[in-house]
């Protein structure tokens, strides 16, 4: 006699493994999609690589842009699942056109801003003309994340980057002097012992800003926290946390600088900082979450 947990009822899910082992047949009905985007976007990826993202300050462009690819990827099985059956909408035609303008504006006129950008609303107009609000809402956040790759307007930048930069030049030094080294400042200029350090906008400025917006934001999007309070908080904790990593880059710069020379500080150990700056703010990131988590529970309990 069979064994009844060995019988499996035909109507069965299917496996997570099995649903990614069937998405290259999923994307076979979307590949001249695929390739016409490609036409579109891939001079315009050329002039980001040999361009701005091949600079310190735009170097998140591309971990951005891959992550966002692999969180299409990785919603396509549940996309289609839940899509299926359901109403396309006719909205994704004005939208679609609408990023069409976008880009033939911001490629004719060389406007990165609106050349990028429009790959968004391009891939929104896309997903409601060919499997509607549904797929929409599943591919959300992936489509969301890719704001953060779009190069920002240069006076943007330069007006949110100076009072970033002098705010986190002015708490370093603080905290320097106070732990009792020989630290001054001018402007965004710090002195510590016989080296001057500039603070420059790769080390806090408004881009630096946003990367951590963005892997905060992929953290929230991964754990897939139930609580809106967690989510909500950790949002919002976001900016002081990319402001105190910022904080951590520049201080550790500096002690580089002090105890081993100016050519160390410009170095390997630059790139160091950075690491130090990305693995503080999901310290922090992390720390917080935790700390939210025994609010909540506290809460709770009271």
């Amino acid at each position: 006699m069979d064994n009844p947990s060995s019988l499996q009822p035909p109507h069965e899910s299917v496996s997570a493994s099995e649903a990614r082992q069937s998405i290259p047949a999923q994307l076979l009905p979307w590949l001249p999609i695929i390739i016409g985007m490609a036409v579109l976007y891939l001079p315009s990826l050329y002039d980001l690589f040999t361009g701005i993202w091949s600079s310190d300050e735009q170097m998140h462009g591309p971990i951005v842009l891959g992550i966002s690819v692999w969180l299409l990827y990785r919603n396509w099985p549940t996309m289609e699942a839940t899509a299926r059956g359901k109403r396309t909408s006719n909205w994704g035609w004005p939208i679609f056109i609408f990023g069409l303008m976008l880009y033939a504006i911001g490629r004719s006129q060389d406007i990165l801003t609106l050349e990028i950008g429009s790959v968004i609303w391009l891939l929104v107009g896309l997903l409601l003309l060919q499997r509607g609000t549904a797929a929409l809402k599943i591919q959300w956040f992936a489509l969301f994340f890719m704001l953060f790759m779009v190069p920002l307007p240069s006076a943007v930048v330069d007006t949110v980057t100076m009072p970033m930069k002098m705010a986190v030049s002015y708490v370093a030094e603080q905290v320097l002097f106070w732990a009792g080294y020989p630290i001054g400042r001018n402007g965004v200029v710090l002195q510590i012992g016989q080296y001057m350090l500039l603070v420059a906008d790769a080390c806090a400025g408004l881009h630096t800003l946003l990367t951590l917006e963005a892997l905060g934001l992929l953290y929230l999007n991964i754990v897939r926290r139930d609580s809106l309070f967690r989510n909500v908080g950790l949002a919002i904790l976001i900016v002081p946390i990319s402001f105190t990593a910022n904080v951590i880059r520049v201080m550790t710069l500096s002690l580089i600088t002090y105890y081993w020379g100016d050519a160390a500080g410009q170095g390997f150990l630059h790139g160091f900082a950075g690491m130090v700056l990305f693995l503080s703010a999901l310290m922090l990131i992390i720390g917080f979450d935790t700390l939210l988590q025994t609010v909540e529970a506290y809460r709770r309990r009271a």
